[in-house]
């Protein structure tokens, strides 16, 4: 699971280059988490834990519901369903929130203009009580089709929330934490990830007949997003930029900020919306037919295939049946330890994530993560000969969690925003959102078809694809840390002065700061 995902809409953060103020004031405001504002993330939280929660609430009860697939295929035909056709539904179940993903980050752009920042995060929780409907009464109609229903129309909701929340949580957020959006919203996803395989045991709500309220859970903290929302704060960028309301702006400012002088903050949005209305828009067509945004989209496709084609998600979906692989016997609490792993290593990028550049945590995450699959390999191959082989397993699977949220989790959607203006970034998104839920879909679907065929030497195919992507990383895409978005875009060139002589207007128009 990736830090921002797909879809999500050209964010209106002011650069950096656009900021007067001096460290000490910057300083001062890192430090200035007034109440409107931790009540405002508090409930962007919640969106991203939900995320979280749908992401990795299959992997635990996975037995428990394949079983509820054979009762339901029994009682309909009076026959055992074959195992072709249990391993077909149950991929397609998980594979399907990918396909709801991919439809949902479509719509994020129209929701957010039309409606606002916070009543989009409102509204996206009516999905969240329809699926939970349908996926809570499954059982008792024998349906499993409601079931994968359920799993497509929150997986809409996922799609919604990975655009919605970043862009929500930069657009609240003091100069001197905007950059951090991503990072909140990624903690708060493997917060939800730990939490629904904690639940899922079989003890608490993973049993044959707790199930169906293990997947409704997550009506609670939607109903406390409903109750909290209302008192948030809208996003002050939405309400000048969008709505040109300057008055509503200045005191939701006031609000987040703590103090009476928000006249800096209003200058930096006013310049923003200067630079936007500079700016021509450029559609996805466009994006994709112009030679000039070729190198840029290139990166960008290749970034988001490095994400989900690294395996990670075929880790975190099917948790369960990996570790009973390695012979272990509780496999549940080994699942739970890799995400308790996953969550400490989201802390520690928290932490210390921006004092190195996102190309440099990439190429560490990409390395890493072909180290750890070929060590899952080995392990598994001799696991038979050697018991104690199954342990090594385990911390190879830990690491590889781990070294996904060094670079590959978050990166790719971080590199976007220093790559494109904001005249072509809703575009990039677009296209980053479409190769990201599609090449989702399918490892989920083919994942468990592919490890039947290749057996132990499953991990060996996204360790090739790691190396290539690790490789690719390396030569093409350019450093950004400390660099200027003319610098960046200047890079994809040998020769800079060609590729500025030729840059669009909307290119010419920026003097930008790129995140580090």
């Amino acid at each position: 699971m990736g830090l921002l995902q797909p879809g999500q809409p050209e964010p209106a953060l002011p650069s950096p280059a656009l900021s007067h103020r001096s460290p000490e004031e910057a300083l001062g405001e890192q430090r200035m988490m007034t109440t409107c504002l931790m009540l405002s993330m508090g409930e962007a939280l919640l969106s991203s834990f939900q995320l979280g929660y749908n992401t990795g609430v299959t992997s635990i009860p996975q037995k428990v519901i394949a079983d509820f697939y054979n009762c339901t295929w029994l009682h309909r035909y009076s026959a055992a369903i074959s195992p072709a056709t249990l391993t077909t539904l149950w991929s397609l179940s998980v594979a399907i929130f990918s396909v709801g993903g991919m439809f949902g980050s479509f719509f994020v752009e129209i929701f957010v203009n039309h409606f606002g920042r916070r009543k989009s995060l409102l509204m996206s929780n009516m999905l969240t009580f329809v699926s939970t409907i349908l996926m809570g009464f499954s059982k008792m109609a024998l349906s499993f089709e409601m079931l994968i229903l359920g799993r497509f129309i929150i997986g809409l909701h996922a799609g919604f929330i990975t655009g919605f929340v970043p862009m929500y949580m930069g657009e609240i957020l003091p100069t001197a934490l905007q950059s951090m959006s991503g990072t909140f919203h990624q903690l708060g996803t493997v917060l939800g990830i730990l939490t629904a395989q904690v639940f899922g045991l079989d003890f608490i709500m993973g049993s044959d007949s707790r199930w169906p309220l293990l997947l409704d859970l997550i009506f609670v903290p939607a109903m406390l997003q409903c109750i909290i929302l209302p008192f948030a704060a809208e996003s002050p960028y939405f309400l000048l930029i969008k709505c040109n309301e300057e008055e509503k702006a200045k005191s939701v400012l006031k609000k987040l900020r703590g103090r009476e002088d928000v006249s800096s903050d209003l200058k930096e949005m006013k310049k923003e919306r200067q630079q936007m209305m500079r700016e021509k828009a450029v559609t996805v067509i466009e994006l994709l037919r112009s030679p000039m945004y070729r190198q840029p989209i290139l990166i960008t496709i290749v970034l988001q295939l490095s994400q989900q084609l690294s395996g990670i998600n075929m880790v975190f979906y099917y948790f369960t049946n990996i570790f009973e692989k390695v012979g272990v016997k509780q496999p549940a609490y080994a699942t739970i330890g890799s995400s308790a792993v996953n969550t400490a290593f989201a802390v520690i990028l928290f932490l210390v994530g921006e004092q190195a550049g996102h190309r440099t945590l990439h190429l560490v995450g990409l390395a890493g993560m072909a180290g750890c699959a070929v060590l899952i390999t080995i392990t598994l191959k001799l696991l038979d000969q050697i018991p104690w082989m199954s342990y090594l397993s385990i911390v190879a699977i830990f690491g590889f969690t781990a070294f996904f949220e060094i670079g590959p989790g978050p990166v790719p959607w971080l590199i976007v925003t220093e790559l494109f203006s904001q005249g072509t970034r809703p575009a990039a998104f677009a296209v980053a959102g479409l190769f990201n839920w599609t090449s989702n879909f399918i490892v989920c679907i083919g994942f468990q078809h592919m490890a039947e065929l290749c057996g132990s030497y499953v991990f060996i195919i996204f360790t090739a694809l790691l190396v290539l992507f690790f490789i690719f990383t390396y030569l093409k895409v350019p450093k950004t840390k400390g660099q200027t978005f003319h610098k960046v875009t200047s890079s994809f060139c040998q020769d800079g002065a060609n590729w500025t002589s030729n840059i669009p207007d909307e290119f010419q128009s920026l003097d930008t700061g790129s995140q580090p």
